[in-house]
Order: structure tokens, then C-alpha cells, then sequence
């Protein structure tokens, strides 16, 4: 810089004025007290719809917002929080549950999609103190290390062995492929799934 510039003997850096520069600006954008009264705050009403799910063969009548996910409505609303929160984008698979008998990742579904349907989730799959049959073939087959994506892996197993893709060990891998396992449990997963098929 010209040593005979103005802004040569000024104490403020280049940095120092562009700061001062953003911070007038944040400041000018903030509205006044009287547009954030508390009457405005928080107006906008957020969509609530009903809905009626049927979940473990009991029927519940809901009041929710239509946005939610089911996976959202089935461990915050209903307090069952067996279907796992994975990934969050429908990648993991730790959120599959049966909707009218067919496998899906509950994350990526609004539940408000699904009034009047059938719900299966891993609590419902108990009988009378018996664990479902794959539930035991896991369990012989040691086919869970964290347990973490057992319960979407089980849902999917059920759904993979009731669609008929459980003839083989490559028909399970690749049917179930889209049910991760961190801790690498595969073998005995795709062991307790055939299991499972011979004896349904």
C-alpha cells in the first residue's frame, strides 16, 4: 500500500473493516421488536392430520402432523423403538418393518401415506412367550454381533422368505443386500434366513 494513502496510518486492518462491514449489515437485517411480536411468532399452523394404523394387530387412531415419518411416528408416537434410526436416507436398512405385508424402510415413508394400513414390527413378531422362528435361527445361527440392524435385518428376512427369494445362499445375499451390517454378521444372517425358509 502508498505509505501516503489515507488508510496507511489507519489503526483498522482490511480484515477489521470488512467484519465491521458484515456485522452493520447482519444487524441492519434483523426486523424491529414490534415485527417479532409474539403474536407473529409461531402463527403458521402446522399440517395435522388423522390417521388410523393398524400396528402389531392393534388399531390406533392418531392425531399427527402429516410431515412425520413413519419411523418417527412408530418410535416417538407409539414408544416402540425396536425399528432402528440408521442412515436416516433409506440406505441402511435398520428401519424395515412389513406394511401390509410387504418389506419397506420406514424412514423414507409418511405415515400419512398409510391410513388403515397393516403394520408388522419387530415387537409384533413374539407369539404366546415364542420367538418368531427367525428370531430363534438368529439367535442359533449367530447371526448378530451389536444387534443394532438386527431388527430391520429379521423384518427383512421375513419379508425376503414370504416373497420366495430365499432358495439360496446368493437368492439371500442378494435380496437382503439392502440391509447393512457394520460389525459383518452376513454369514450367519444370510445361515439363519435359509434356516428359517426350510422350515416355513
Amino acid at each position: 500500500m502508498d505509505e501516503s494513502s489515507p488508510l496507511a496510518s489507519s489503526p483498522l486492518s482490511r480484515r477489521a473493516v470488512l467484519q465491521l462491514a458484515g456485522g452493520a449489515a447482519s444487524l441492519a437485517a434483523i426486523p424491529s421488536g414490534d415485527a417479532l411480536s409474539a403474536d407473529a411468532v409461531g402463527t403458521e399452523a402446522l399440517p395435522v392430520g388423522s390417521i388410523r394404523l393398524i400396528v402389531n394387530g392393534e388399531s390406533k387412531e392418531l392425531e399427527l402432523d402429516t410431515r412425520q415419518s413413519l419411523l418417527d411416528v412408530l418410535r416417538e408416537t407409539l414408544d416402540l423403538p425396536g425399528t432402528k434410526k440408521g442412515c436416516n436416507q433409506g440406505a441402511c436398512g435398520a428401519c424395515t418393518i412389513l406394511v401390509d405385508g410387504r418389506r419397506i424402510v420406514s424412514c423414507l415413508t409418511l405415515a400419512s401415506m398409510y391410513d388403515g394400513a397393516d403394520i408388522q414390527t419387530i415387537e409384533g413378531l413374539e407369539k404366546n412367550g415364542e420367538l418368531h422362528p427367525l428370531q430363534q435361527a438368529f439367535v442359533a445361527h449367530e447371526g448378530l454381533q451389536c444387534g443394532f440392524c438386527t431388527p430391520g435385518q429379521i423384518m427383512s428376512g421375513i419379508g425376503c422368505i414370504a416373497e420366495g427369494h430365499a432358495g439360496s445362499p446368493e437368492e439371500i445375499q442378494f435380496w437382503m443386500s439392502g440391509n447393512i451390517c457394520r460389525c459383518g454378521a452376513y454369514p450367519g444372517i444370510v445361515e439363519a434366513v435359509a434356516d428359517a425358509a426350510r422350515r416355513t
